[in-house]
């Protein structure tokens, strides 16, 4: 068996302030020259629309294409071909994805601050949303579903999805199939920042949308990143995270399944422990130098430990939790006795996942919540896709003449407070102040 290795290792308190710091600033800014980059596709894009779409596909994708579009007959042809088996699990995420998102829709609200004054908050689909679903290393079906179905659940009228071309020139079959399942309206064969431009700006073959939602590389979160405020998004969702608390009673091989899991995604992924038991911190290493040997994508899991990788122990777990709190993970794995407890106890995470039996996993696939999350700490600030990010919400004011004339002397004090006679005036009018 080869060791691991790791970013970090050892006592939790032990950990230099450089080395503290390499673990906590995940998501710490990107460099100059990948910004710089990204703002150039960006605006070639923009200025040049499909054929520098094309181009970026030759020179990024190693692909010619005539066309951008997946025509929907292929799509269908995708499902039909696909396995049942597959199929199946597809339809039945599918259907908790759309199901859990359309009870997060928002009851209109209704409220009378005082005698004559009612505000109503109420909140009303996007017309147009771009989701977009990874490709390169691995086939993303499930991120298709996880913009799609909730999405269409909450009545968005287009849904366009991007997504870079295999060597055919198209996605994968299965994103193909999940795009008739989930009910998009339309596929391109486009990936990357230039995805990203496409649908912030618009091109000939691509309609500008509201909002832009689904997880990415570093490319596409600092496009993401750069185009927000032209164009609403959901959070910077980059590479893979998880942080696993563990006490003396997990098991060591279902932790090392855990990390090995969400590191099999990308280099970029960042995989923690932090235990309260030396024994299974041990346990773990060397799980995971004997699963590592064997697993299909060892090469990738390697290369995202050795960058980002760590087995910690603590004296306790309040120490654990407020790590936890500032590390800000995307997904938090509790192994602890107590873990249905815990789960409060760490407010910053994307998502939670309660126990040994929670895998990551299921909530990739299954259980309706989305996976599409903040990373590198942004969870600090950030929220998980959800239904909120398809809706906008707006007030409606009713004021009554009673309600006007009680209102108004003290309007007219504070605007003329601010120095703004017109204000003044015109709620002045109303109450025959």
């Amino acid at each position: 068996m080869t060791r691991v290795a790791l970013l970090a290792s050892g006592r939790l308190s032990r950990l230099s302030p450089d080395l503290l710091a390499s673990l906590l600033d995940r998501g710490g800014g990107e460099s100059s020259e990948l910004s710089d980059d990204v703002a150039a596709l960006l605006a070639d894009v923009a200025s040049r629309g499909d054929v520098a779409l094309r181009e970026m596909a030759q020179r990024f994708d190693g692909v010619t294409l005539d066309v951008l579009e997946v025509p929907r007959a292929e799509w269908e042809a995708a499902l039909v071909a696909l396995d049942p088996a597959v199929r199946s699990a597809l339809e039945r995420a599918d259907r908790n994805i759309t199901s859990f998102h359309a009870a997060q829709r928002p009851q209109e609200v209704v409220f009378d601050v005082e005698p004559g004054v009612r505000v109503t908050r109420v909140s009303r689909p996007l017309d147009s949303v771009g989701v977009y679903a990874p490709g390169g290393r691995a086939a993303y079906p499930s991120s298709v579903l996880m913009g799609v179905a909730p999405a269409k659940a909450l009545g968005v009228n287009t849904v366009i999805v991007c997504s870079p071309p295999s060597a055919s020139g198209r996605p994968p079959t299965e994103v193909l199939a999940a795009c008739a399942i989930a009910g998009a309206d339309r596929l391109l064969s486009v990936g990357g920042a230039g995805a990203i431009a496409a649908l912030t700006f618009g091109t000939e073959s691509i309609p500008a949308v509201d909002a832009i939602v689904g997880p990415g590389n570093r490319w596409v979160t600092e496009a993401k990143r750069q185009v927000a405020g032209r164009v609403l998004i959901d959070s910077p969702a980059g590479p893979s995270e998880i942080l696993v608390i563990a006490d003396a009673s997990a098991d060591p091989t279902l932790v090392a399944l855990e990390l090995i899991a969400q590191a099999e995604h990308d280099p970029d992924a960042a995989c923690v422990l932090v235990t309260t038991s030396p024994v299974v911190a041990d346990g773990t290493l060397a799980a995971l130098a004997r699963l590592i040997d064997t697993a299909p994508r060892a090469e990738v899991v390697r290369a995202a430990f050795a960058k980002a990788g760590a087995v910690l122990t603590t004296d306790s777990l309040d120490e654990a939790f407020a790590f936890a709190n500032r590390y800000a993970p995307e997904h938090l794995s509790l192994m602890t006795a107590g873990a249905t407890a815990d789960a409060r106890r760490v407010t910053t995470a994307g998502t939670t996942f309660v126990g040994a039996s929670a895998s990551v996993a299921f909530g990739d696939y299954m259980t309706g919540a989305n996976h599409v999350l903040p990373t590198g700490g942004r969870a600090r600030s950030f929220s998980g896709l959800s239904a909120q990010h398809f809706l906008r919400s707006y007030t409606i004011q009713e004021i009554t003449p009673d309600g006007a004339r009680a209102m108004a002397e003290d309007v007219v004090r504070l605007a003329e407070a601010e120095g703004l006679p017109g204000h003044a005036a015109a709620a002045a009018a109303r109450g025959n102040v």
